[in-house]
């Protein structure tokens, strides 16, 4: 259940800084007054990371234009519809979180093919889930997307360094991902080496 007013914890997690200078919220779980989000305006020009989940949410109309956003967490609200607004305010997102949300039907997710930087989408425990032949007539849909509830077409994994490339510029996608790879491969051999001077 939402606790706190989303207003008042949105200037508590300003700690005095202005909008411009904050890159990631966590509003998760504030009560949004009459199913709207209450408190955020187009001053965060700077935010990269968004989090709004278990807030009560039915709209987002009241979004505002977020021109560096890249990573939206809207879990656990009643969002139905009215994605384009993403379209209009989010045009660089490429992380969208609508798990558990009251997403029923494939036409509702019809804006979403105008973000052209939108990688990943999580509709888990959203009704739409159910309908026939949902994966794939999904990215049929989106075919920008590359990983629906954590698979891509294939139904292998996204990659763990996909939260951290979302933090990088868009030409240095791949780059991050293969340094985060390169390095968990180092680490994973300094451990088996470590193990087998134990061993001796």
């Amino acid at each position: 259940m939402p606790t706190m007013d989303m207003k008042k914890r949105l200037s508590l997690e300003l700690r005095g800084r202005s909008p411009e200078q904050i890159k990631e919220l966590v509003l998760d779980d504030c009560c949004a007054p009459g199913g709207e989000i209450d408190g955020l305006s187009d001053d965060f020009k700077s935010l990269t990371s968004l989090q709004l989940s278990g807030a009560g949410l039915t709209s987002l109309a009241n979004l505002p234009r977020l021109p560096a956003l890249r990573r939206l967490e809207l879990c656990n609200n009643n969002i139905s519809g009215g994605l384009d607004v993403l379209v209009e305010r989010t045009a660089a997102l490429v992380n969208l979180s609508l798990f558990d949300n009251d997403i029923r039907e494939l036409s509702s997710l019809e804006p979403l093919k105008k973000l052209p930087q939108l990688r990943s989408l999580d509709l888990i425990n959203c009704e739409v889930t159910s309908t026939p032949g949902y994966r794939s007539a999904v990215f049929d849909q989106l075919p920008q997307l590359l990983y629906l509830d954590g698979f891509d077409q294939e139904n292998e994994d996204a990659p763990e360094s996909e939260d951290d490339d979302l933090s990088e510029d868009d030409g240095g996608e791949e780059e991050a991902q293969a340094d985060s790879g390169s390095k968990g491969e180092k680490r994973k051999r300094k451990d088996e080496d470590e193990e087998g001077k134990d061993d001796e």
